[in-house]
């Protein structure tokens, strides 16, 4: 899909105010989504130099899964659902920190999705090109959010 047929993030995600991390989502097909991050000294997340933590990396695989779930509801006629990070696997950084004022490129490509809601994601960020951090990324969209938080919430 062309990047003029894409909505803007904040009409994709929940997320508003400083926890929406994505600046777009520049491609996206029924297999996956490319989206992109602005690396802002000024954020809550930034360190003394301004640079975000790799660890935030895990965040902006789980937007952009968030954008092209959203991006497959909507192409299917469907309101998109609420859903859940449930987890990943080997999250590796090659870097502790993104440097402040780049632009990070995040793909992500499913692995699965079954009729659960259960789904897998490959995801890779790269700066200037370059993969800076890598992860499988699990997810869940329940059919009902509210039920799963309360049965969820129940359990614990």
């Amino acid at each position: 899909m062309m990047s003029q047929d894409i909505p803007p993030i904040d009409i994709l995600l929940p997320h508003r105010g400083t926890m929406l991390l994505l600046d777009a989502v520049t491609a996206w097909d029924a297999e996956s989504a490319t989206a992109t991050a602005s690396v802002h000294p000024d954020s809550w997340y930034a360190a003394d130099n301004g640079a975000m933590p790799s660890w935030i990396g895990i965040e902006l695989m789980a937007q952009t899964i968030a954008a092209h779930v959203g991006l497959s509801a909507r192409s299917q006629g469907r309101l998109p659902k609420q859903g859940i990070l449930l987890g990943t696997r080997a999250y590796q950084a090659t870097m502790a920190q993104f440097p402040p004022e780049t632009l990070l490129i995040v793909r992500t490509s499913l692995i699965f999705r079954d009729v659960s809601g259960l789904g897998a994601y490959k995801c890779v960020i790269t700066l200037h090109e370059e993969p800076v951090a890598t992860a499988i990324i699990k997810v869940y969209e329940p059919d009902d959010f509210n039920a799963f938080l309360t049965q969820a919430s129940n359990q614990s």
